[in-house]
């Protein structure tokens, strides 16, 4: 099956659709994007040039060698039963949903001369719609692939989205689904779920308005849209029962342990949290190809940021992602720089600290 793409069909204009669009117009400006969605974010995408034209009819996104469903879950899966039994031999469908397992069930009912590819860029905001989209949304994010027949027009499916700056890992649909309502469904409820727990009054007192910053950022999520998520938890319903008795009954746990006094038993779950989490390895940002990291201090002075990063492209060394830890107004703040190996980490460590930056390399 070969390949060639010269045009893109995007049907959903929103934050990972409108993202991708921003992405391959930004790395390949002559490729033709045609744009699916209701008239008034086509409007929006004309206006910024992100698309050619404007699809009101759905079997146009045929016209594409690539077509990219990206409306919610069920809304993706009815364009996928109507398009893929549709496709020539040289042409590829692509999801980019968070459920897989629909998808992979339903292509197992349907004939097609086509390729389709299931995948989930694990990448997003609190805010969604085309005016929050962004070309570098998918930097350095994982991105499940979702293939049970990997051919040439694959590898030149994912080649072509390399712009988008995704880093690609394979996976079944089924364990791709269970594996996302633990560390992206199950946290979106319990963020939910705790915020309501927190949110009451007494005596005048709101409990909620002395949170602090650990609170807020354990619970960001929960500021997240439910027209975004109601498909998702329809979709992916059993899986994240699942998750969600599984962690019950770490609460249970907590609980009989605080009822019992057995504070022996609180510091075992303590201790094994704890170094679960210090497993998660510190210089990988997904399932994939590690990334390699150094912390630097920069003071609050005009010019900081823009001096580091002039440092490092004398010397060729490229950074990967630019993560702020800290900072406090007037002092300054610390960042994490990420690079694609330990020689450029240390290469870059060793030109901050000889040009007086406050640097800490641990790799």
């Amino acid at each position: 099956m070969e390949v060639k793409i010269s045009s893109v069909g995007i049907a959903g204009l929103g934050l990972i659709g409108g993202s991708l669009a921003k992405a391959i117009r930004h790395q390949f400006p002559d490729i033709r994007i045609f744009g699916f969605d209701f008239s008034d974010v086509l409007k929006k995408a004309e206006s910024q040039n992100l698309i050619d034209e404007s699809l009101l009819i759905p079997n146009r996104l045929l016209e594409c060698d690539l077509v990219i469903l990206s409306l919610p879950i069920y809304s993706s899966l009815k364009l996928f039963e109507e398009l893929y039994p549709q496709l020539t031999n040289d042409q590829i469908l692509i999801d980019v949903c968070s459920v897989k397992s629909p998808f992979i069930n339903l292509k197992k009912k349907l004939q097609s001369n086509g390729k389709y590819l299931g995948l989930h860029p694990m990448a997003g905001k609190e805010r969604s719609g085309l005016e929050n989209s962004d070309h570098l949304l998918f930097e350095n994010a994982v991105c499940f692939v979702c293939d049970d027949y990997r051919d040439d027009s694959t590898e030149t499916t994912l080649n072509f989205l390399k712009c988008t700056g995704l880093r690609f890992t394979f996976i079944d649909a089924e364990l791709h689904d269970k594996i996302v309502a633990e560390v992206s469904h199950l946290p979106q409820l319990v963020s939910v779920a705790l915020v309501n727990s927190v949110s009451k009054s007494e005596d005048e007192f709101n409990y909620i308005n002395f949170a602090g910053s650990g609170f807020r950022d354990m619970t960001r999520i929960a500021s997240s849209n439910f027209d975004l998520w109601n498909e998702i938890l329809m979709a992916n319903k059993q899986n994240i029962i699942s998750s969600l008795e599984s962690f019950k009954s770490e609460i249970k746990k907590i609980i009989l342990n605080l009822q019992n006094d057995d504070f022996d038993s609180l510091k075992n779950q303590f201790e094994s949290a704890n170094k679960n989490r210090n497993e998660i390895p510190l210089n990988n940002k997904g399932f994939i190809q590690p990334l390699f990291d150094l912390t630097v201090f920069l003071e609050d002075k005009a010019g900081t940021l823009n001096k580091l990063t002039s440092l490092l492209a004398e010397q060729n060394i490229n950074i990967k992602d630019i993560e702020l830890l800290k900072i406090r107004e007037g002092s300054g703040g610390n960042f994490r720089l990420y690079f694609d190996s330990a020689e450029s980490a240390h290469k870059a460590y060793q030109i901050l600290t000889e040009n007086n930056f406050a640097t800490n390399y641990t790799n």
